[in-house]
């Protein structure tokens, strides 16, 4: 397989997942909000901004942190390279030259899922933003579900599924960093209306309570999001993903070397740090700097395989 057309499926499943992983952000952030009246309206979608870590590309455009402008510039500028429909629009790109190798179904619904955001604006979203974004994971849930069910299980799938699970683990850890740090200044119990937010974001609630039936504590939900081995969306589960269909590429004789027996080793190192993980590193003194940890693998992590698997003229992210 050509490392261009390598990279562009990785990052087919990272712009699909990043897409919805933004729409549970921002919905995470409308829970909050419920529980937070009192905050000044400025703060309020600053942390949202800095949860995406583009408050400088913000700032470029707009003085003030207002609700229109900072969904418009989340969710629909095509000129912020992090906006959802920039996510979706070039994962449609990728697509598009990737075609004769992918199902067409895959094609038919992003292209279909960059034509409908192409024509919403942001009256749209603040018409009824739950369901909007509501919208956004259902869309990318049929890709998702599409892409199970249709693709052959080669090395296009694997490189779809990497970026795709190493994307979750990265939005998993994001939300929790944004949600830990606006606590930080305040009293740790206040983290807890939060990381239930958090939960429901993620459709976490029920499985949640499965496994802590008697115990809705900080500590709790944080283990469960960060090292459970069961959640679809917990960084220990995606990173035992991730190292599955890492192990899975089929490379030819030029493509196998120490390049992709590093990126495997990374992954497993990382998920055996998950696997071995302490309740007490959920602590109020512990979680930030596991959560710091964790996010720094996860762009580690990604600088290796873009070095082990991709040409660096390839598809940017």
């Amino acid at each position: 397989m050509l490392n261009r057309n390598a990279e562009a499926l990785f990052w087919i499943g990272r712009y699909i997942e990043r897409a919805e992983n933004h729409a549970r952000l921002i919905d995470v952030h409308y829970h909050i909000q419920q529980e937070e009246d009192f905050q000044e309206e400025g703060n309020k979608w600053s942390r949202l901004i800095d949860a995406l870590g583009v408050r400088q590309e913000y700032m470029q455009q707009f003085e003030n942190f207002s609700e229109g402008d900072v969904l418009s510039f989340i969710t629909l500028d095509l000129g912020n390279s992090n906006s959802i429909f920039s996510c979706v629009h070039q994962a449609r790109n990728n697509l598009r030259t990737l075609r004769q190798h992918l199902p067409s179904e895959l094609w038919d619904i992003a292209n279909s899922f960059n034509l409908w955001l192409g024509e919403c604006s942001v009256a749209d979203i603040m018409k009824g933003p739950h369901q909007f974004y509501r919208q956004i994971k259902d869309r990318a849930a049929m890709f998702l579900g599409t892409e199970q069910s249709v693709m052959l299980r080669g090395n296009e799938w694997h490189f779809i599924e990497s970026g795709r699970f190493l994307e979750r683990a990265e939005n998993t850890t994001r939300i929790l960093q944004a949600v830990t740090s606006s606590c930080k200044d305040k009293d740790y119990p206040g983290i807890y209306i939060q990381l239930q937010a958090v939960l429901k974001s993620v459709s976490g609630y029920q499985a949640f309570r499965y496994y802590y039936a008697d115990a809705f504590a900080p500590e709790g939900i944080l283990e469960f999001l960060i090292a459970n081995s069961s959640f679809p969306r917990s960084v220990r589960f995606s990173f035992h993903k991730l190292e599955e269909h890492l192990a899975k590429l089929e490379l030819d004789s030029s493509e196998k070397g120490s390049g992709h027996e590093k990126v495997i080793r990374q992954a497993g190192k990382i998920k055996a740090d998950l696997d071995y993980m302490e309740k007490e590193d959920m602590s109020e003194d512990s979680v930030e700097e596991v959560l710091k940890s964790l996010m720094e693998s996860c762009l580690r992590l990604g600088k290796t395989m873009e070095g082990a698997f991709f040409r660096r003229e390839g598809i940017s992210a």
